[in-house]
């Protein structure tokens, strides 16, 4: 296990407050929780990448990063009847 697999191990245990979040949270705050752990997976599947030198995990971590994005974006249009 390298360094990267470390750092990826690291942001992996920053998922678990997003899920709190996520379960616990006002609409809004559920949003912003869903929206951080796309980030957070992004980043993860960044340093798989790196750590175990393969290419389509730079690729996937793209394909997540714009539909997390899209999907935000939808789920803000849905929740700006009730804000």
């Amino acid at each position: 296990m390298n360094e990267w697999a470390v750092a990826a191990l690291a942001l992996l245990a920053g998922l678990v407050p997003c899920g709190v979040v996520c379960l616990r949270g006002s609409p809004v705050d559920r949003l912003v929780g869903l929206e951080l752990a796309g980030t957070v997976d992004t980043l993860v599947l960044v340093l798989l990448a790196q750590a175990y030198d393969r290419s389509i995990y730079f690729d996937l971590a793209l394909a997540l990063a714009l539909l997390s994005f899209a999907g935000g974006l939808v789920f803000a249009r849905f929740l700006e009847r009730w804000i």
